[in-house]
């Protein structure tokens, strides 16, 4: 059983980063986006900052809570004997479940650049993406698309 525990870990951590973080890309269109027209608005960039996306886990986090939630009852049924075993089965369950919720949560976190750009006709919007690009502020970029489907590319 000990011999299972590094193998059950590292799969439960493995799995918990199992978001798909491809959406938040600028170089990335949707289904939906494919094969339809696109607006497309020239701008200069003003201003940009470093954040974070939090990605939802495709599993609704039950990955990382189960995952961990199984490996601290595990370890936890390794302490004492008797009644003093179960309760450090329940505790160490309980424990490793919200340990492992947070892990899956920290997994399934995306550097992102917050772009602000002032288009042509003098209006600034806010795009925020995945940073698999570099960009820099007084850049030339394009727009393309709007409201909850735009993406900011180079020009």
């Amino acid at each position: 059983m000990k011999r299972l525990i590094p193998i059950i870990a590292v799969s439960a951590l493995s799995l918990a980063g199992c978001a798909n973080t491809a959406p938040f890309s600028g170089n990335v269109y949707s289904a939906n986006q494919a094969g339809t027209a696109q607006n497309v608005t020239l701008g200069t960039i003003t201003a940009l900052r470093q954040v974070q996306i939090q990605a939802d886990s495709r599993a609704g986090g039950l990955v990382g809570t189960v995952g961990g939630g199984a490996i601290g009852g595990i370890l936890g049924s390794g302490i004492g004997g008797g009644s003093g075993r179960q309760i450090a089965t329940v505790v160490g369950a309980m424990g490793g479940a919200a340990a492992g919720s947070a892990a899956e949560e920290r997994l399934n976190r995306i550097t992102a650049w917050e772009i602000e750009v002032r288009k042509e006709n003098g209006q600034s919007i806010i795009v925020v993406q995945k940073a698999d690009q570099p960009f820099q502020v007084g850049q030339r970029v394009r727009i393309v698309g709007n409201g909850n489907n735009a993406s900011v590319v180079p020009f």
